[in-house]
């Protein structure tokens, strides 16, 4: 079939032909925004799922939606190795940029320009990789206490004060959010909580792996108060049929039932995988309609492209003893799996390997579902440990 027409996309964070089963929690990310944007009470939303559900893709949608309603949008990935401010300070310049055209915010807008080029010029000295510049002099006493918190608190409120008198509204969307420290991540959650308290115009929008959820609230007891936190899980089984036959079918051609039906079932309905398996079905067939037997060629080089990027990727970010923990869990099936039984698969006790676990899930690559309990944030990733990666000592 025409390698030009094929609809799928199976790249990280490529928004999909299809946008299937995700509605309810594009709305309700939306309701939230509006009413922040009103004046009236309103939740931050935070997306939290596995590896391959989506997230991303959901965050942008509600990105470009919300700009279209007329917010001003920030979008930030939160990578590990950059701190908070510095991700922060370029995208607030932005959104002041924005605010600075509407003639009726210049008072507070030159408020805020001041303070943001105090809490550069502060947080420069704690946060070497803060390098943007601001034309604007620095005001002492705004933003420039060197407390995180305290300034970042301020500082948004100053941005909230300047986007109200604009009659607009702030909205920030950060993605991996799972990977800001502990502390910073305290200073955010603060600051949206004085916006909150002052119905100020300005917001969160994030996504991030299942342990945000339990990060949120050890960083802030009452983050679970300020955010909803809708789970972005795969798909059922009318959204994920949706996603793979909708988009052929828009493109002249179709999947026949036997072919739907292993897709669905070595997919398990994750969006990623279904992307995977649709551009590989399309690639193998001669003609339509797509039989199961151009899925089971498919399979083999989905498989084949899964672990030399999506899961090679992450396993190689893993030191010999990180791996021989992962090979440990993948040995014991899917899970969730408890600790315990881990430590004793690798012959040591709950203590011992405790550090290993704990960098795992600092990594991204597991999480606890539940006390005591362990699981892959990829899914199907005991399968390629399984089939392509074989054990090491730990």
């Amino acid at each position: 079939m025409d390698p030009r027409r094929n609809p799928y996309a199976p790249g990280a964070g490529a928004p999909p032909p299809e946008l299937a089963g995700r509605d309810g929690v594009l709305e309700s990310a939306a309701v939230n925004l509006d009413r922040v944007k009103d004046g009236l009470h309103g939740k931050g939303v935070l997306f939290v799922g596995l590896r391959g559900v989506g997230k991303t893709v959901l965050l942008n949608r509600a990105a470009e939606d919300a700009e279209g309603r007329g917010f001003v949008c920030l979008r930030i990935e939160a990578p590990e190795t950059r701190s908070l401010p510095a991700l922060l300070a370029p995208e607030l310049r932005r959104a002041l940029l924005a605010l600075d055209r509407v003639e009726a915010a210049r008072d507070r807008l030159g408020r805020a320009w001041r303070g943001l080029a105090s809490f550069v010029g502060r947080v420069r000295v704690e946060y070497q990789d803060v390098k943007i510049g601001i034309d604007a002099d620095p005001e002492p006493g705004l933003a420039d206490t060197g407390d995180l918190e305290a300034d970042l608190t301020d500082l948004f409120r100053m941005v909230g004060e300047a986007a109200r008198e604009r009659g607009g509204a702030v909205a920030l969307f950060i993605d991996e959010l799972q990977y800001v420290e502990t502390e910073e991540l305290a200073a955010l959650i603060t600051a949206l909580h004085g916006c909150q308290q002052r119905r100020l115009p300005l917001a969160l929008v994030g996504a991030g792996l299942p342990q945000l959820v339990g990060e949120s609230g050890r960083a802030k007891s009452y983050a679970e108060r300020l955010f909803d936190f809708p789970e972005v899980g795969k798909l059922d089984r009318g959204a994920a049929l949706r996603a793979i036959q909708a988009p052929a079918e828009r493109a002249g051609a179709r999947f026949d039932e036997a072919a739907l039906e292993r897709i669905l079932r070595r997919t398990e309905g994750y969006p990623y995988f279904l992307q995977e398996w649709g551009a590989h079905a399309w690639r193998v067939a001669e003609a339509p309609p797509i039989t199961a037997a151009d899925v089971e060629r498919a399979t083999e080089l989905a498989l084949g492209m899964l672990d030399a990027g999506f899961f090679r990727v992450r396993y190689d970010r893993c030191t010999p003893r990180e791996r021989a923990y992962l090979h440990a869990m993948a040995e014991l099936g899917p899970g969730p799996h408890r600790s315990g039984d881990i430590a004793g698969a690798l012959g040591r006790s709950v203590t011992q390997t405790a550090p290993v676990r704990n960098r795992l899930i600092s990594k991204g690559m597991i999480y606890s579902p539940a006390h005591g309990d362990t699981a892959f944030t990829v899914p199907m990733f005991d399968g390629f440990l399984k089939r392509a990666a074989p054990a090491e000592p730990g």
